[in-house]
């Protein structure tokens, strides 16, 4: 007979019955170990790429973030440095602007209200508008900065009126004297002394004439006081300012009439009655001085002065 020989259970099984392989083997338990916490899978091109950037331009590379931002900075600036935004903005606003026109909100008509003395052609070339722009893109607020600057305009207003006519009623300035200016130039002025134009002066001849430094600002009181006095205002020809003090008549046949520098109003009174009751100016006289209280003093055209107390006939 063969003997077979038997190996024993360990002590320490014995007793247990010995564990049973599931179905399926090392496969089951392989899968039965991932169940419910899946391994990550790679990421894709894009994200790999998002993430590159991201440690780049992590703050903890300061120096690379700085770089990078003065390199977005630069490149934008040479796009508007080359024009390049400007001209996209300008011809987005004009592709807008022509589909507007186009819906019947193209400026077509301007209407032209107080304007005396300046020329139609001149307001609508300081209104900058075209014809067929759109209303709405209009810069009525600018248009009216530019009237204003014109040498006759005092007020001006600039409106819309839809769908395609714009409003600009003036108020000009009223001219009230000429004035020679110290640089010699002849300049069209206001009551208050404000300069108008000095173009055209010759249209305003009959105005009062003004001459000398500061003249304008103070001339109005004086020239007032003249005309309530008939003979004196027909003879007076300029209103000249002296040493910005006191104001000298320059008369229609060259006589100078000093006023002095206080009291000049009852002086002209005094003028008028040695033109109308003394007809002092038949005489041969170059200037009057007014300036003294007491006296008279005559310059004649021959060279001699004369000294005539004012309690005395003259």
């Amino acid at each position: 007979m063969r003997s077979v020989k038997v190996e024993r259970n360990p002590r320490a099984t014995r007793g247990k019955a010995p564990k049973r392989t599931p179905r399926g083997g090392t496969r089951a338990t392989e899968l039965r170990a991932t169940f419910g916490k899946r391994e990550k899978s790679k990421p894709g091109l894009f994200a790999r790429m998002v993430q590159a950037l991201q440690g780049w331009l992590s703050f903890r590379r300061p120096m690379l973030l700085l770089t990078g931002g003065f390199v977005v900075a630069a490149l934008i600036a040479a796009l508007f440095a080359g024009g390049y935004v400007g001209r996209a903005v300008r011809g987005f606003e004009a592709t807008v602007d022509a589909l507007v026109a186009d819906a019947g909100f193209g400026i077509s008509e301007v209407h032209l209200a107080g304007n005396a003395r300046t020329a139609p052609e001149t307001i609508l070339a300081a209104l900058g508008f075209q014809p067929g722009q759109s209303i709405f893109a209009a810069d009525v607020q600018s248009a009216r900065w530019r009237l204003m600057k014109l040498d006759w305009v005092a007020e001006a207003d600039v409106q819309r009126r839809y769908p395609d006519a714009i409003n600009v009623r003036l108020v000009e300035k009223l001219p009230y004297a000429l004035w020679k200016s110290p640089d010699g130039n002849v300049y069209v002025v206001e009551r208050n002394g404000g300069v108008i134009t000095k173009n055209d002066v010759e249209k305003f001849a009959n105005l009062p004439h003004l001459d000398g430094d500061g003249a304008p600002r103070l001339a109005a009181e004086l020239v007032d006081a003249v005309a309530q006095h008939r003979a004196v205002a027909a003879r007076t020809k300029i209103y000249q300012r002296q040493s910005g003090r006191r104001w000298n008549l320059i008369l229609d046949d060259r006589v100078v009439v000093q006023l002095p520098e206080t009291g000049w109003q009852k002086e002209l009174d005094t003028l008028e009655s040695l033109i109308v009751d003394k007809s002092i100016l038949e005489r041969n006289l170059t200037e009057i001085d007014l300036r003294s209280p007491r006296y008279f003093f005559f310059l004649l055209k021959s060279g001699q002065t004369s000294k005539v107390d004012r309690g005395s006939e003259l």
